[in-house]
């Protein structure tokens, strides 16, 4: 399981433009839950992927994996049981590398490094057929750089990418929001896919408030640090696009907009 606990966030501090987006603010994500999160910009809903990874500080509470804390790791060291795939395409993985060496660095995710080589020729099969996977035709593609790739083939091998070491967390980071309509529904049904397949616990955060109701288990929005909406299980499978657009009508209603 993994618990937010007591998060306090606050940005500029001491200054004319401090805020404090999180005030003791806890979540817990069992263990398998695939959770989307919603909520307009300055939400907090990027800022808790954040926290979670270790990418930014907090000025108080923990973030627990398994009951043991997790908070005074560094990113890198988080990054050895979660996976990341961002909204930017192109990060995550090497243009100037070939799909093949982008591929082999994140197969030695976690390992020891030493004078040997990056490459492990026994290992190439095995990336082309979990290419062929993918139904995008990248398994003969091997040894193209990644920067001639296509959006949406380059976030279909970052997902890939992402997932290829063992983990206990998969982070998506918008990582449809780049692509067009049809490439982003390709992905996320292999998001979906990958997430089931190895049993992953998901943390999404869109602005498709489609996907948001299609995919995972359970659903949160957020406002200004808060959690305002959290359907799981039964609750989230009736849970509609018009549920949501209503919650977002009352929070702009409230904030005056």
């Amino acid at each position: 399981m993994l618990e937010m606990r007591d998060i306090t966030k606050v940005y500029n501090p001491g200054t004319i433009t401090e805020q404090r987006l999180f005030d003791h603010f806890s979540l817990k994500v069992e263990e398998g839950q695939f959770v989307a999160i919603v909520g307009s910009n300055g939400s907090g809903k990027t800022s808790l992927l954040n926290i979670i990874c270790g990418s930014i500080p907090i000025e108080g509470g923990d973030v627990l994996v398994g009951g043991v804390s997790i908070s005074r790791m560094k990113d890198y060291q988080r990054y050895a049981t979660m996976g990341r795939v961002y909204q930017n395409p192109a990060a995550g993985t090497c243009p100037n590398l070939t799909m093949l060496e982008n591929l082999s660095l994140a197969d030695n995710k976690g390992k020891a490094f030493g004078l040997h080589r990056a490459i492990d020729r026994r290992r190439v099969e095995q990336y082309r057929e979990q290419l062929l996977s993918l139904g995008l035709g990248l398994e003969d593609k091997l040894d193209v750089k990644m920067g001639a790739l296509s959006g949406g083939q380059r976030q279909a091998v970052s997902l890939l990418m992402a997932t290829m070491t063992p983990l206990k967390f998969l982070i998506l980071d918008e990582h449809t929001a780049a692509l067009d309509p049809k490439t982003a529904d390709t992905i996320m049904r292999l998001t979906d896919q990958v997430v089931r397949e190895k049993k992953l616990t998901a943390l999404m955060v869109t602005h498709n408030l489609r996907y948001a109701v299609e995919y995972g288990d359970r659903v949160l929005m957020m406002d200004r640090g808060h959690v305002v909406l959290d359907r799981a299980g039964e609750e989230k499978r009736t849970t509609s696009i018009d549920d949501i657009l209503t919650r977002f009508n009352q929070i702009s209603m409230e904030c005056g907009n």
